[in-house]
């Protein structure tokens, strides 16, 4: 690892502009400002950022990492598309890692791990209090990953984070479905989670687990499939 002290200015220039990249694009990919399938211009990116084409590369590189972006075989790069024919499978995963994830939280957790799940929580309400999408994609995302390392078990922790992670255009169009308003019932049912945590009720984890995926799986599906014909008259 390089000691950033030993960094040249143009080094560090470029990290910066790395990570500077990096994170508009990625906000604006999952804030579905850039759809899915949309071309990505190294080009015209360089002259937005006023920067080479070698930190813009290397920022496209971290977001195909993420599966946000795909490289095409003819060097064109897009924003991945979302499989909509397979979304069950999603939903399938999302519930099974939810359930398992909760439940392994309130067999083993300690007192110190409550801590770092409350403050995602608190997080999380304060998002969905300023109508902050991509912050109730964050704060949700450490939410469920503090409940998962209170489990102890790294491999569903890495497994629920790849869900969470490829999920999270998804949970935009969830919170899109309210208009970025989400109702302060689906807040407290992670505050119901956290109880039934540290009351170690495994069962209870269980059914609140499943009928908080459930509700997520419900809206994302009727939201997807609204019926938006215009009744013309003929």
């Amino acid at each position: 690892m390089s000691d950033p002290e030993s960094e040249s200015p143009s080094e560090r220039k470029r990290g910066s502009g790395v990570r500077l990249v990096h994170g508009v694009l990625r906000d604006e990919i999952l804030d579905l400002v850039l759809p899915p399938g949309s071309p990505i211009d190294e080009v015209a990116l360089a002259e937005r950022f006023g920067m080479s084409r070698t930190p813009i590369r290397e920022a496209l590189v971290r977001l195909a990492g993420e599966g946000l972006v795909e490289a095409l075989p003819n060097r064109t790069t897009i924003v991945a598309s979302i499989d909509f024919l397979n979304l069950h499978h999603f939903f399938d995963a999302i519930t099974l890692m939810y359930r398992v994830t909760t439940r392994l939280a309130a067999l083993h957790h300690k007192p110190a791990d409550l801590q770092p799940i409350r403050a995602a929580q608190a997080d999380f309400a304060a998002a969905v209090a300023a109508q902050d999408a991509l912050g109730m994609i964050a704060t949700n995302r450490a939410f469920h990953a503090a409940i998962a390392e209170a489990g102890g078990n790294p491999y569903y922790l890495g497994l629920f984070l790849r869900v969470l992670d490829e999920g999270r255009r998804l949970l935009r169009l969830y919170y899109q479905s309210y208009e970025d308003r989400l109702p302060q019932e689906y807040v407290d049912e992670h505050e119901a989670l956290i109880a039934a945590i540290e009351a170690r009720d495994v069962d209870l984890c269980d059914r609140l687990a499943r009928a908080h995926a459930d509700q997520i799986v419900r809206q994302i599906q009727a939201f997807v499939a609204r019926d938006r014909r215009d009744d013309v008259a003929l």
